[in-house]
């Protein structure tokens, strides 16, 4: 089998803890010049935005040196340059690190923070902020949470480690455990293992389960409840399809507390309204480290706001079933 040959070095340094945009000129591509190339691959950029990067000088080639606006396409270069931030409002919660050594970062990120860059969540994402915080450039994420979603996340500190690490979460070797907060069901006969087929199509909020083979498999255990109609629960997924642990407490008739898309979409909230989280938190991560053979049990010690002070994680007065 032949290797894919690496791409170069960035030439250009992080900015704000975030990559630069790299970008890799196919063998066969549009436009006679760099300029023509790039305006149209990257139309949803605005118009006038490539043009005006190319004519400040701000892409460059892999020696680091900027790309002339005029410049001939060749076909399988790299060119580099910083994409204007979007403007973000600051999430007001700290990433607390469970663990650190010279490979792996953990840390214990909040609710309304992404794991990483991507769409308009960039700098103020928890891989930004660690890169920031630490002082680790290399820093990479080995596997992602949801934004909403709190708890672990696993990062990698050198570039050559990042596919051992990955290959623990895809190869199911990592345990790990979730807590939500949902409804309390006396007819739902629990422990259970759901297994279901769940799809999620490009441009779609939500995923969904259809017929066919199970590719989404998760043990539901209820871990109390109480006379208020609330009940804490031990999720335990074997499998990692997006949303899965939010569609399988749905179809089981307990949606989790604060899921904005499950079991009906609700209408966004404005930016910087950090009420009421979903209450879902990735509890322990467990595995055997691929490069130093040590076994890892690691706990966060976020607790789900809504078992613990509901009328706080409320926000408006009302307890579980109504005013306080």
């Amino acid at each position: 089998m032949r290797r894919r040959t690496p791409p170069p070095p960035s030439p250009l340094p992080q900015r704000d803890g975030v990559d630069p945009v790299r970008v890799r000129l196919p063998g066969t591509g549009d436009g006679a010049t760099v300029r023509e190339h790039l305006v149209q691959r990257l139309s949803g950029a605005g118009v006038g935005v490539v043009e005006a990067l190319l004519d400040a000088g701000l892409v460059v080639g892999a020696d680091g040196t900027p790309v002339a606006p005029d410049a001939p396409y060749r076909p399988g270069a790299y060119v580099w340059f910083h994409r204007e931030l979007p403007a973000e409002v600051p999430v007001p919660f700290p990433v607390p690190v469970v663990y650190r050594d010279e490979h792996i970062v953990v840390a214990d990120k909040p609710h309304f923070l992404a794991t990483t860059p991507r769409g308009s969540h960039v700098a103020e994402t928890a891989l930004a902020r660690l890169r920031r915080e630490l002082g680790v450039p290399t820093l990479t994420a080995a596997h992602r949470l949801d934004r909403l979603t709190a708890g672990l996340v696993l990062f990698t500190v050198r570039p050559e480690e990042r596919g051992a690490y990955q290959t623990l979460f895809r190869d199911r070797r990592v345990r790990k455990v979730y807590e939500a907060v949902a409804p309390y069901d006396p007819a739902l006969a629990l422990p259970v293992t759901v297994r279901s087929r769940i799809v999620k199509e490009r441009g779609s909020l939500t995923a969904r389960e259809v017929p066919g083979e199970p590719n989404a498999v998760t043990r539901v255990e209820l871990a109390e409840h109480r006379a208020d109609g609330l009940a804490r629960y031990r999720l335990t997924p074997e499998t990692g399809q997006t949303h899965q642990l939010r569609v399988h407490m749905t179809a089981l008739g307990v949606p989790l507390l604060g899921d904005p898309l499950y079991p009906v979409v609700a209408d966004p909230v404005p930016p910087g309204d950090f009420r009421r989280p979903l209450q879902l938190v990735a509890r322990e991560l467990e595995f055997t480290d691929p490069v130093t053979g040590r076994t890892h049990r690691l706990r966060s010690a976020r607790t789900p706001g809504a078992w613990t002070a509901y009328v706080r994680w409320a926000g408006d007065g009302t307890g579980p079933t109504g005013p306080v």
